[in-house]
């Protein structure tokens, strides 16, 4: 089953009840602007924006929804990057640009809108770039809140036997605050809770090798990790493309698997598992059963996890909704109730948390700058209360040291 018709079907499922309405109204009377990856960068967040355009119409059909993408090669390309996000400012009806997720020229890209149109909201979804420094030129920024995942995946690791966890990423990722923040923390939090840190180097999928390179490595790798570290050690990843090898040899050959760096039950899972949801229609309670069915037929009960709903979806969707309660006036743009509301309106039966980002070493907190979760759910044994951890404060002072 081609991803494609994976997540055709869940745009459908999620937005047919609207379609023809959204095809039906009169011209939208503002429009929203939505920066995302390719489907080959970033799968979820563009599958978002279609559900988006599927629910109020595209531009260029009278709607409300302008959808553009940025480059596969972002890091190389931030030019392109930052022209994409201007030519939405050309639109005098652009009331609002949702850009998910905010790689590097996010924030040159919003600076340069503020100075031709002022009037633009900016909401940047699972920012890449430096929260003082993106926090400065963006109404809202808002990702999944990797300070406490520092010590909640490794706790969640501890409840399902792990000895050691295994981190995989490589130097680009390692140069980005947020994500080597969460390393730090994930390294105090295993030496606290008695788990062996490792730190394995892959390929980045953006480096000459590419991501089908980057993948086979992982599909090579792993199975030589799970020999060397035990069946007991945990795996993460902290990029998209290698979440499907890995999901797939941790199933056939031992160890666990927490949760993705943005979690989703349709990030890595369809693919590593042969399975076809297109019957499903978007219907993720639907979803999560039936990759739980194949998962516990595999003997791979209660040693994979992830979040109920996309996180990379309900990021695009989520932010997209915020914005339009903002235009019309229902809701404050840094109001957390009013932004977990916006969430919950395409993710029914999940309760959303969230916190405002603290800096590590200024202890500065940024009142536009906002971390949700969702609580984990490990296939075959349910959702582990996560969430409803009380994490030590001394885990949400450490800082990434860049």
């Amino acid at each position: 089953m081609h991803k494609w018709l994976v997540w055709l079907s869940v745009i459908l499922g999620i937005s047919v009840f609207c379609t023809a309405a959204a095809q039906a109204a009169p011209a939208a009377e503002y429009h929203i602007g939505i920066v995302t990856g390719t489907v080959a960068q970033g799968e979820d967040e563009f599958r978002g924006a279609e559900a988006m355009i599927a629910a109020y119409g595209d531009v260029k059909d009278g709607g409300m929804i302008q959808h553009v993408t940025y480059p596969n090669n972002f890091a190389a390309e931030q030019e392109t990057t930052i022209s994409q996000i201007l030519s939405l400012a050309t639109d005098p009806l652009m009331k609002a640009i949702v850009m998910n997720q905010a790689v590097p020229g996010a924030t040159e890209g919003f600076r340069r809108v503020r100075e031709i149109r002022p009037d633009i909201l900016l909401l940047a979804g699972v920012a890449h770039e430096d929260p003082l420094v993106i926090g400065k030129v963006a109404d809202l920024v808002m990702r999944n809140d990797f300070v406490s995942a520092g010590y909640r995946v490794i706790w969640a690791a501890k409840q399902l036997g792990a000895d050691t966890f295994v981190h995989i990423s490589f130097p680009r990722h390692m140069s980005v605050e947020t994500l080597t923040r969460r390393r730090m923390i994930f390294e105090a939090a295993c030496k606290d809770l008695g788990v062996q840190w490792v730190f394995e180097t892959a390929p980045d999928p953006l480096s000459d090798i590419g991501i089908v390179g980057a993948q086979q490595y992982l599909l090579e790798n792993v199975p030589k990790w799970v020999e060397k570290y035990g069946k007991n050690a945990s795996f993460y990843c902290t990029n998209d493309a290698h979440t499907e090898p890995l999901i797939r040899q941790v199933v056939e050959y031992g160890g666990t698997f927490v949760e993705a760096s943005l979690p989703s039950p349709l990030l890595g899972f369809p693919g590593a598992l042969g399975i076809d949801l297109s019957a499903e229609k978007g219907n993720f309670p639907a979803i999560m059963k039936k990759i739980e069915e194949v998962i516990v037929s595999k003997n791979a009960g209660g040693r994979l996890g992830t979040w109920s709903y996309s996180f990379p979806f309900s990021a695009t969707t989520g932010l997209v909704e915020h914005a339009r309660n903002v235009i019309d006036g229902s809701s404050k743009m840094t109001n957390m109730q009013d932004l977990l509301k916006a969430f919950a309106k395409n993710t029914p039966g999940v309760q959303w948390a969230g916190s405002y980002y603290v800096d590590g070493t200024t202890g500065v907190k940024l009142g536009n700058y906002m971390l949700l979760l969702q609580d984990t759910y490990i296939f075959g044994r349910g959702y582990i209360g996560s969430a409803a951890l009380d994490v030590p404060e001394k885990y949400l002072k450490i800082a990434s040291g860049l």
